[in-house]
């Protein structure tokens, strides 16, 4: 076996030490704590976009265990045993996500801020991307606006949510071709999200996108704009390239329980199997999460647009097929 080298330049791996060191610095310097939660835990998300990595049982247990997909759970969990803001920096795995800008194992810096709502937290973003990229200034914009302005369309109109209207089958297929036939409402919008509007966002600088659909809410509250039901949600995008997702964190036990089994609820449309829901996770907040917003950022993808990458090989010392 011939491929033992580095997948990234010595040079770029140096960079990365300097970034992870930066990072520790933006947070040490406004006093948020920096926190270690497990890799492998009983429980995993729902979420049916996204594909998981277990671990077979081992000695006198008999469920198997899940590589987290982010430390979102486990860091909730230490909000609600009271040890107020919080930062990680983690590793976190995705099966199937291979590619330029994926790597089924990657680093994710997640932090909570205890008080905030999303919108103050998406100032907080600005400034991190600004101490490290020097960007000046950032845009915001509506999911829904977005759509209409870059599509014609509006995701928000009401319909039956396993069907996808024809004008939107013939927008995607006038820019796209031939588009999957078997995708629900969600799954459409996603398709257009990263196949139609993330493209034509690479030289807008840094975009966050608010103000989700309900449906796409994961664990965010739900809230109202302009009469609108919406996901208390943001996504960051810096030259076209997804790097940050963020909520206003939903603190309510119940109406996070519901959101859990939606998720589940849209794996069994999907004829996916369901995933088990982590209890832990709804008795820390049946404790009380206090109200706060969190986000979790690539660091892979920040260094990468940091150094002027093409891709994460560039920036992971080994990345899947050499791993």
């Amino acid at each position: 076996m011939s491929d033992w080298r580095p997948s990234a330049p010595l040079v770029n791996l140096k960079e990365r030490a300097v970034l992870l060191a930066q990072l520790r610095t933006f947070f040490s310097d406004r006093a948020v704590l920096e926190v270690e939660t497990p890799l492998l835990s009983h429980a995993t998300v729902p979420d049916p976009g996204i594909e998981i990595f277990p671990v077979p049982a081992a000695g006198s247990e008999t469920a198997p265990r899940y590589l987290q997909t982010s430390p979102e759970f486990a860091m909730k969990r230490l909000l609600a045993a009271g040890t107020g803001d919080i930062y990680q920096i983690s590793k976190a795995f995705r099966q199937g996500e291979a590619g330029r800008h994926h790597n089924p194992e990657f680093t994710l810096l997640e932090w909570y801020r205890v008080g905030w709502d999303h919108a103050a937290l998406i100032r907080e973003v600005a400034e991190l991307l600004s101490a490290v990229l020097g960007t000046k200034g950032w845009q915001v914009w509506p999911y829904r606006a977005l759509f209409m302005e870059l599509l014609d369309i509006d995701p928000m109109a009401d319909g039956d949510p396993g069907a996808v209207p024809e004008s939107w089958l013939s927008v995607a297929r006038s820019r796209l071709g031939d588009v999957p036939q078997d995708l629900d409402r969600d799954a459409f919008l996603d398709l257009l999200m990263s196949h139609c509007i993330e493209p034509t966002l690479g030289d807008w600088g840094v975009v966050f996108v608010t103000d989700f659909p309900p449906s796409q809410a994961a664990l965010a509250r739900k809230t109202r704009v302009a009469g609108d039901s919406v996901a208390a949600r943001f996504e960051c995008y810096v030259r076209g390239r997804e790097l940050a997702n963020g909520y206003w964190e939903q603190s309510d036990a119940s109406s996070l329980a519901q959101q859990l089994e939606a998720d589940n609820a849209r794996r069994r449309y999907r004829q996916l199997a369901e995933r088990p829901i982590d209890q832990r996770l709804l008795a820390a907040h049946e404790h009380g999460l206090p109200e706060c917003a969190g986000v979790a950022l690539g660091v892979d993808r920040l260094l990468a647009l940091k150094l002027g990458a093409d891709s994460l090989a560039e920036v992971i010392s080994f990345t899947w097929p050499v791993a």
